[in-house]
């Protein structure tokens, strides 16, 4: 067994280290923030691979994390539930993402809305981001782990025999070489007004819309453009309230509890590999688009394993 540090705290980090240290490592997690000002807390925690690559890999990560998140599932605590939605395909089926996932349909006509030729329904994981983060930083902890708040600036002052660099955007800055660049994606928070089913059309008029219910309120979205800028912009927050009261009009008199912005970090593919650094192993597990909940528990499985490979030699 190895003692391994893990550099950042979002859902990808914090993942990594919780299977780490159940598999008897030495585990370390170092973050900048704790995990409720990540990017992972903005997310909207649908099970779906969305914006990431490669696409053969995504599948078998998809699943692993599907079978875990279906698990947790069983316990309220973990803000984890198994909702039913419709995808919707503006532009015909592309549906490779439901390769080895069961209980899904086509849509029928009527589910569709004015203008989609066709659509899935399926009954996927839906996770409340800030409860589940809390729930797995509690996990972390009863692993074992050593949560440290602080910002690495140098992977050189860091102890352990293995380094795993899951600090999203962060990370060219740390290990140059690595391609990942920030995709900007706002939401609107509503209060639930009862809702249970999620949707998500990408190609809707006027813009990406989808609706995401939680208890107590939804996540309504959204945006996916390059930029940097991480705050709220009023006329966007309008544009996607609006898009998703027309598409979900039950959400027409839900309360508007506040907007949010998250910076996806999106890379050509996702970099789960090892490297060396000055005779030490590095193993990345970055560029997860906005597909980092949906991917955790595969990349974290694939991690474990990479670190167990490295420290037998």
């Amino acid at each position: 067994m190895a003692a391994v540090t893990v550099v950042g705290g979002g859902v990808v980090g914090l993942t990594s280290a919780l299977l780490l240290a159940r598999a008897g490592h030495e585990a370390r997690c170092v973050r900048d923030v704790p995990s409720p000002g990540t990017v992972s807390a903005v997310a909207g925690g649908l099970w779906f691979p969305y914006h990431v690559e490669p696409r053969d890999r995504v599948v078998g990560w998809g699943l692993t994390s599907l079978r875990h998140f279906t698990s947790l599932a069983a316990d309220p605590g973990t803000g984890v539930a198994l909702r039913e939605g419709l995808l919707v395909e503006r532009g015909g089926p592309d549906r490779w993402w439901t390769e080895g996932l069961t209980g899904w349909r086509d849509a029928t006509p009527d589910e569709l809305p004015e203008g989609a030729p066709s659509g899935v329904v399926a009954r996927v994981p839906l996770v409340a981001m800030v409860v589940y983060l809390d729930w797995l930083e509690r996990a972390c902890v009863a692993a074992g782990v050593e949560l440290v708040d602080g910002r690495v600036e140098d992977l050189d002052d860091q102890p352990g025999d293995v380094v795993v660099l899951a600090a999203g955007l962060r990370a060219p800055a740390l290990l140059p070489g690595l391609e990942v660049s920030p995709s900007r994606g706002q939401v609107a928070l509503l209060a639930n007004p009862g809702l249970d089913r999620w949707l998500v059309d990408d190609g809707a008029p006027g813009g990406m819309t989808y609706v995401l219910p939680h208890r107590g309120w939804v996540v309504c979205g959204g945006s996916d453009a390059a930029g940097d800028r991480d705050e709220p912009d009023p006329q966007e927050h309008e544009q996607i309230v609006e898009r998703c009261r027309r598409a979900v009009p039950a959400l027409r008199d839900a309360e508007v509890l506040g907007a949010r912005v998250g910076l996806r970090p999106v890379a050509p593919a996702v970099d789960l590999r090892a490297h060396d650094l000055g005779g030490r192993p590095v193993v990345t597990n970055v560029g997860h688009g906005g597909a980092g909940v949906t991917l955790s528990w595969g990349c974290a499985e694939e991690v474990t394993g990479l670190v167990g490979d490295l420290v037998r030699g």
